[in-house]
């Protein structure tokens, strides 16, 4: 790679990450640590008709995905196929997400209908915004080494981002007397990270459409075997890391009973985020090459920590900081590692069918994605209507609550781990990387 390439891409490396990881992630990680509490203890939404929104919403959510992959796919302007989206989806998104954090004035079906529509909204906007975001990378960098350079980068970012907002946003909208002036500050950095990279990015592998009906995209894709087990990996690290953060508060508040510490514990796991991609990753990366054996290890680890933790988690509150913070630094880069799988997806098509469907295959990643986020935001609630909780009832949880809030800590992670485990352990596309490699070298001549 000659130094102008090298430059170019090291500049669109770090506008990716902060469009990936930046305001973007500051909101996506106050949403994912906060809204399900935001309805149920603020707006005052019982726990199970939140599980159903959520559910339904996460469920929509996941379907429109394709929909939005394919409708990029065949994107024609003169900025490209995925480009035109960084202009105006984050702006939309931005305004969807402070109307999210409103509490108006209505009577509680007035606000659950409220809150349904724009948590419908957010997923949406959320799709538009994430799937050209991932269809740029391989469609700007062909070089595997740059790739995983891109995407630690992209990890970092996010883990600084969530470190922020999970440990730290109820503190900053205290501060401001609300959760909307949060809001916005986030989304002003989000649409200025999202126009950098707008300005950096170029479409320069990429293989030209050609005419042909959108379901004939989908049967490539599907025509696959080799390519299931990968949407199950992506579901299930979904679930299992979206369960780490979004069951942290419920487990300090109700079943240590110590909402004093909500903010402590969550800065520990939030730290261990940040170590996991910022040191973890890089290394894994180094050692194992390919994302899918760096996700054996992590996540076996994992998987002994949380199962001590599951029984002896509420007995000392420094082991179960120091095991919690271990365990996130070697899970938490699963979401990192998991965009490694998409680009491997992308090349395997390419190498046998001559396609270029990096959106296609960018939105089936969200919607295995949201499928995994459908059952960990419905499931918590579910999981808490079924077992008892009472909403405030600090120190007067039924057992059956805590059993339910503690499974849902470590148990329930630990079990889709497992899984992920089994499956990387059999990955179907290593075998093909060295035709993958081969095809890179000759790619060249694939810009458009």
């Amino acid at each position: 790679m000659n130094i102008k390439n090298k430059e170019s891409n090291t500049r669109f490396g770090i506008s990716w990450a902060l469009a990936n990881g930046g305001g973007y992630m500051l909101i996506q990680a106050t949403v994912a640590s906060y809204i399900s509490m935001f309805m149920t203890d603020h707006i005052g939404i019982a726990a199970g008709v939140a599980s159903v929104i959520m559910g339904l919403a996460s469920l929509w959510d996941a379907i429109n995905d394709p929909i939005m992959g394919v409708i990029a796919d065949r994107t024609k302007s003169r900025w490209g196929r995925y480009r035109p989206y960084f202009l105006f989806a984050p702006v939309i998104f931005v305004i969807v997400s402070v109307l999210l954090f409103l509490n108006p004035s209505l009577s509680s079906g007035g606000k659950i209908a409220w809150t349904a529509f724009f948590y419908v909204c957010f997923g949406m906007m959320n799709t538009v915004c994430t799937m050209p975001t991932m269809a740029i990378v391989p469609a700007h960098v062909k070089s595997f080494a740059d790739r995983n350079k891109i995407f630690t980068w992209g990890a970092i970012a996010t883990a600084v981002a969530f470190t922020i907002a999970s440990s730290y946003s109820l503190n900053i909208a205290n501060f401001f007397g609300s959760w909307v002036p949060m809001i916005l500050v986030y989304g002003i950095l989000m649409i200025l990270s999202y126009f950098w990279l707008f300005k950096e990015s170029k479409e320069k592998y990429l293989i030209q459409t050609e005419k042909r009906p959108i379901i004939k995209d989908l049967k490539i894709v599907f025509g696959h075997k080799e390519l299931y087990p990968i949407f199950i990996i992506w579901m299930l690290c979904s679930l299992g890391y979206g369960l780490m953060f979004a069951t942290s508060v419920y487990y300090v508040m109700y079943y240590l009973a110590r909402p004093d510490l909500i903010s402590t514990y969550m800065l520990v796991i939030s730290i261990g985020a940040l170590v996991s991609m910022m040191v973890v990753m890089p290394i894994a990366l180094k050692i194992f090459k390919y994302g899918h054996k760096a996700l054996i290890w992590s996540l076996l680890g994992t998987i002994v920590l949380y199962m001590i933790l599951f029984f002896t988690g509420n007995q000392n509150f420094i082991l179960l900081c120091v095991l919690s913070f271990i365990a996130t630094s070697l899970s938490s880069m699963q979401c990192a590692l998991i965009n490694l799988l998409l680009t491997d997806m992308i090349d395997f098509i390419q190498l046998k069918d001559g396609v270029s469907l990096n959106g296609t295959l960018s939105s089936l990643k969200g919607f295995a994605f949201k499928c995994g986020s459908t059952v960990q935001s419905a499931g918590i609630l579910a999981v808490l209507a079924a077992t008892g909780y009472v909403a405030g009832a600090i120190g007067q949880q039924p057992e059956s609550a805590m059993f339910g809030i503690n499974s849902l800590r470590f148990l329930i992670p630990s079990a889709a781990a497992a899984i992920v485990v089994i499956l990387c352990i059999f990955y179907p596309l290593q075998k093909y990387y060295p035709e993958i490699e081969k095809m890179k070298s000759n790619e060249e001549g694939l810009a458009q």
